[in-house]
């Protein structure tokens, strides 16, 4: 019994704290646009697909889309794309930017 108290008020410590916010990474944000105007994420998958890209994941982020792959040049990267053209806006591999569309 003397075990199950510490543990019970560490639960209840860890259960007030703040949690931490699901946020944007920061590294781009995209202008608002009316979501009615996005391409889906799935057209964006095969846009890239189609370009040599692998793609393990996407999401939207700070209002792009953001992307885990791999490049055609077989570079695991971060990427984000504009969700209305799709158009490239920023790539990194492990914190190294690769690619960053200007203004972005």
């Amino acid at each position: 019994m003397r075990k199950l108290i510490p543990l019970a008020i560490a639960a209840a410590a860890i259960a007030v704290l703040p949690s931490a916010p699901a946020s944007a990474t920061g590294a781009i944000k995209c202008k608002p646009t009316p979501q009615s105007s996005w391409k889906t994420q799935e057209v964006l998958k095969a846009k890239l697909v189609k370009e040599g890209w692998t793609v393990r994941k996407s999401k939207v982020d700070g209002g792009c889309y953001e992307v885990y792959g791999t490049t055609p040049e077989g570079d695991r990267v971060e990427a984000y794309f504009h969700p209305v053209t799709l158009e490239k806006l920023y790539v990194a591999r492990r914190g190294e930017v690769l690619f960053r569309k200007q203004g972005y």
